[in-house]
């Protein structure tokens, strides 16, 4: 590697930083009362004031530190402007608050994600919960932790008696279709699960917590981090016939899973609809 490109572990390391601080602003801002609540693309789909400032204050950390860095968040876009992306160009990929509508709520599943990503490669990520402290990181190529402890993701081989995590869109169409893919896959599972913030769900498919994980509609900022911790856990993150995690759909199981999960995603259109 270039001795000017910092490595994937550098970048963890500064990821961590800038993101437990993120959450130390996030969680102090909700108990303080949430505030300046606005709505994005439907009117349930919520934006706080936390959401700003948060995301403002992870893009100034890391121009403090790393000032030729570009920074795609979800609040206020791409910084990229005037400055080319060469070879070994870092650009920085944020979720200030994962989960806006449980941190509305006051509900404990929020997380502040932050992936690095190096000539198109996420190469580092970290998901941190802010209402917990906890949190999950990953280089690629040098595995998942938690706490210390290395990740290996679910060890169930039948889709039967498998937990699967999902969530729905904004948009009253687009839930109408998932609906109707949740309706021809529950009686497939063992049961669903839906928490409200895709980077802790695909966490917690790296850990095992839940057996696999499927969505359709996210955004990077969305899977950035989280598809890193879960590929690195040895889950198979990807989207329908070989397309790759993206919009149309992600999906993160085991590879004893992989399959079966993606027959039946197949079978429902899960890609389908708005």
């Amino acid at each position: 590697m270039d001795e000017m490109r910092p490595t994937p572990e550098e970048l963890l390391k500064i990821a961590a930083e800038v993101a437990q601080a993120a959450a130390v602003t996030a969680r102090r801002m909700r108990a303080d009362g949430v505030t300046g609540v606005d709505t994005k693309s439907t009117s349930t789909d919520v934006v706080t004031a936390a959401d700003r400032a948060v995301e403002r204050q992870v893009v100034a950390a890391l121009r403090a530190l790393r000032p030729e860095d570009t920074v795609l968040g979800e609040e206020y876009g791409d910084t990229r402007g005037a400055r080319p992306a060469g070879p070994g160009a870092v650009r920085w990929i944020l979720d200030p608050i994962d989960g806006t509508v449980n941190y509305l709520y006051g509900l404990p599943e929020y997380a502040v994600s932050l992936a690095a990503e190096v000539d198109g490669v996420v190469v580092a990520g970290v998901v941190r919960n802010a209402a917990t402290g906890d949190e999950w990181r990953a280089v690629r190529g040098g595995g998942a932790y938690r706490e210390g402890r290395r990740l290996t993701g679910s060890t169930q081989t039948d889709l039967a008696q498998a937990l699967v995590a999902t969530g729905f869109g904004y948009d009253p169409a687009r839930r109408i279709h998932q609906a109707a893919v949740l309706a021809g896959l529950i009686a497939r599972v063992r049961d669903i699960r839906r928490f409200g913030a895709a980077a802790l769900d695909l966490c917690r498919a790296a850990e095992g917590s839940v057996d696999a994980y499927y969505e359709k509609g996210l955004n990077p900022w969305d899977h950035a981090a989280g598809g890193l911790i879960a590929a690195e856990a040895g889950l198979r993150v990807a989207g329908l016939a070989g397309a790759p995690a993206g919009p149309d759909l992600v999906i993160a199981a085991p590879p004893t899973l992989f399959g079966a999960l993606h027959e039946h995603l197949v079978r429902l259109d899960a890609t389908g609809g708005p």
